[in-house]
């Protein structure tokens, strides 16, 4: 029993999704998809509009099988960081393909580029420490290297961000789980980042934008999402008043900032170059979490690395908690459907690491972490829905 893995965020679940999921099948030709997707804080460093047990559900009425979770200290990380932990993951689990969307369409380019880079290795290096040198962001500095070496054109251009994200999981699948089949579609309509709605296929960034201003499910959002995800949404709200967006942490973050010393904020995870000192000197000023952020951010670090720091502060995540370059030591399984529960059953023999479905009696420091963040991102819904919400955490998995 074949299994294809996706890596996914789900931000909320729309039909592209649900289309990458067919053809994902399609290409792979499995009898089982397998998401592993992000808990309730993604790899831009944001929290998820709705929580991780909502986005499974709707995940898996629209077509996925198995729902696992790819945990904090793997999901709020750079490109590499969140691929290497999610290939990882996947390939504990037994997947035999991965397949990611891509504005190239071809794995092939992919294949030639990971070549490219391994046989210039050096020169790929040294024009990355020069142009990190020279005050450039790493995302900027790694695509200016890419194009020393030709890979910012023809078949594959790796400035387009799925492009680069997907040579993220190609090149962590040669490294790591040679085993496993690499394949791409071509994403389609949208951008990664278009912020208006045009038609059914519409990025998480546009969808989330139009719920957030309306704090409503307008037409436009309507058309752009399936049914299950609509009343996911719809549940979400019902139960806590509330979307989650980085607004609303703001007052818990500018407290932690300024009640927390210099020592503090510098043993937090991704903080640096004494960053720590503009973070805590800019809240006395910052009027909104927007305001904060502009009045941070420089040319060498890209808005998303502040914001993965913003969320370890808010998760007090520190840096000897970087697991980032372990090996997934469990797999946690968040939904299923009969077609999951038999490749589960199947496989099981064969995965080394615990499979568990809630957080209940488990003790491991990737899980102590886990723990903080649910509670972290509940923080901001009323008290007595925060302990209802949190109890999904202790139960078994959704199953459909």
């Amino acid at each position: 029993m074949d299994a294809c893995g996706v890596i996914v965020e789900y931000n909320p679940f729309h039909n592209g999704h649900q289309y990458h999921i067919s053809q994902a099948r399609k290409a792979s030709q499995s009898t089982c998809i397998v998401a592993i997707m992000s808990g309730n804080f993604l790899q831009r460093g944001e929290p998820a509009i709705i929580d991780k047990f909502h986005r499974a559900k709707a995940a898996l009425k629209g077509g996925a099988d198995i729902i696992i979770e790819l945990p904090y200290t793997f999901a709020v990380q750079n490109s590499d960081r969140f691929a290497t932990g999610a290939i990882k993951t996947l390939h504990k689990f037994g997947v035999s393909s991965v397949c990611f969307g891509s504005e190239s369409g071809s794995i092939s380019p992919f294949l030639t580029a990971h070549k490219t880079i391994k046989k210039n290795n050096q020169t790929f290096d040294k024009m990355l420490k020069h142009n990190l040198t020279e005050g450039l962001s790493f995302p900027d500095a790694a695509t200016a290297a890419y194009g020393t070496l030709g890979l910012t054109k023809g078949n594959l251009d790796l400035s387009k961000p799925n492009n680069i994200l997907g040579f993220s999981y190609v090149k962590a699948i040669q490294e790591y789980a040679p085993s496993i089949k690499p394949l791409t579609i071509q994403r389609k309509n949208n951008d990664f980042h278009d912020e208006s709605i045009n038609g059914s296929i519409a990025s998480a960034t546009s969808i989330r934008k139009q719920l957030l201003q309306s704090e409503s499910i307008d037409n436009d959002v309507h058309n752009a999402i399936p049914i299950e995800t609509f009343e996911q949404l719809q549940s979400y709200k019902e139960k806590t008043s509330i979307w989650h967006d980085f607004e609303k942490y703001f007052p818990f973050l500018r407290y932690r900032v300024l009640t927390m010393n210099i020592k503090e904020l510098q043993d937090i995870q991704g903080v640096v170059e004494g960053l720590e000192f503009r973070i805590q000197q800019t809240a006395n000023d910052a009027t909104s979490f927007l305001d904060w952020m502009r009045k941070i951010k420089t040319k060498r670090y890209t808005w998303t690395r502040i914001q993965r720091i913003f969320i370890h502060i808010l998760t007090n995540t520190k840096k000897d908690e970087d697991y980032v370059d372990c090996s997934p030591t469990y797999i946690r399984i968040l939904a299923m459907n009969k077609q999951g529960q038999q490749y589960i059953n199947h496989h099981k023999k064969n995965v080394d690491v615990p499979i568990i479905t809630s957080l209940a009696n488990m003790n491991h420091s990737m899980l102590s972490i886990e723990e903080r963040a649910t509670k972290a991102y509940y923080s901001i819904i009323p008290a007595n829905v925060q302990r209802r919400m949190f109890k999904q955490e202790l139960q078994p998995p959704i199953i459909i």
